[in-house]
């Protein structure tokens, strides 16, 4: 496309714009069905209605949300300090420490005795294809969007 076609299209679109614009603005605004209008009102005034609780935090009193900050913060504090006692349960039991260090050797020496039996070129490719399953999965995803959330609802996939 040349530049005098796009700057010709662009006027074409630009007029059709103002064309549409000024025909819909002629149009007499149109009235809510009844229906709709007793709804909405209807709703409106049962969220009116409702205690200062059940409304959002930022509609509480000011002593309201003070307390429960407070309280949150106590509860925080409360989890942190049982994961600690829990923590220092855990480092006292013998049993756990030695069920853990028996663990980390096994896993340990798996790891060594595969380092030392399969050959360095397994390495170099099975990362060569965890990349390129990585780049696949990107692109399929980029793909998924781009279809789904980027195509305007009346444009068809050529």
């Amino acid at each position: 496309m040349t530049p005098n076609e796009f700057h010709e299209t662009s006027e074409s679109h630009e007029a059709l714009e103002r064309l549409l614009d000024r025909a819909l603005r002629e149009l007499p605004l149109r009235r809510a069905p009844l229906t709709l209008e007793s709804r909405v009102c209807g709703e409106l005034e049962r969220r009116a209605a409702l205690p200062w609780w059940r409304r959002s935090f930022a509609y509480w009193p000011l002593l309201a949300r003070a307390a429960f900050i407070v309280i949150c913060g106590g509860l925080i504090r409360l989890a942190f300090l049982g994961g600690a006692t829990a923590v220092a349960g855990v480092r006292s039991l013998s049993w756990a420490r030695e069920v853990g260090a028996i663990t980390a050797s096994w896993a340990a020496n798996l790891a060594a005795l595969l380092a030392h039996t399969a050959p360095p070129t397994w390495a170099y490719e099975g990362i060569a294809v965890c990349a390129v399953l990585y780049a696949v999965l990107f692109g399929l995803a980029a793909a998924v969007y781009r279809t789904l959330y980027l195509q305007p609802p009346g444009d068809t996939i050529p």
